[in-house]
């Protein structure tokens, strides 16, 4: 039997080599939500999907309380893009985990992408139930034992600015993780 040539090997080595014929740019995926909504769990399902660097800004101010005994205010999202920039300088695409409430942030994270060459893609994370959402809220497990968790209080209470910017929205409020995942993967076109 004789065996025809591949050009490209099957299985990861040929998922890549398509993905970095597509652009060979990286991508700066900058999910944002309110905590409960979904989108740590959703960032997190892309990151083993895509191999992509998952940067978690909860983790990043925690270990600044714990090891620097810092009041967090903005050092935790400036820590991040600091190690988004490095990754993405290197050619390797970011998945930036945080909620991105308000536009100062939202303007740095692009700085980063624009100048590390990178593109970027604003997903907002939203539940619109307000009883899922808050059911979800206080039955969150903490990822940390010092960490504490906000209620739903604050959550409602947070400092949220209008979108004014192109974005994907999922809505996870009547969906399951996988549900989610699937429109997530759609409305990016990732294989």
């Amino acid at each position: 039997m004789h065996r025809s040539r591949r050009s490209t090997p099957p299985g990861p080595v040929r998922l890549f080599t398509r993905m970095k014929t597509i652009s060979s740019k990286p991508l700066l995926y900058l999910f944002a939500g309110l905590p409960g909504s979904g989108k740590t769990t959703l960032a997190q399902r892309l990151a083993q999907h895509t191999g992509a660097l998952f940067l978690r800004i909860d983790t990043i101010e925690q270990a600044l309380r714990d090891l620097c005994g810092v009041d967090v205010q903005g050092e935790g999202y400036r820590l991040a893009y600091r190690i988004a920039a490095d990754n993405l300088r290197i050619g390797l695409s970011v998945i930036a985990d945080c909620c991105n409430p308000i536009e100062l942030t939202r303007d740095e994270w692009e700085d980063v992408a624009r100048l590390n060459d990178a593109r970027w893609i604003h997903v907002d994370i939203v539940c619109t139930d307000p009883d899922e959402h808050r059911r979800r809220v206080e039955t969150r497990l903490q990822t940390h034992s010092d960490q504490s968790m906000p209620t739903w209080e604050d959550v409602c209470s947070r400092e949220i600015h209008p979108w004014t910017r192109p974005r994907l929205i999922i809505d996870t409020a009547h969906a399951t993780v996988e549900e989610s995942f699937q429109n997530l993967l759609k409305q990016t076109s990732i294989p």
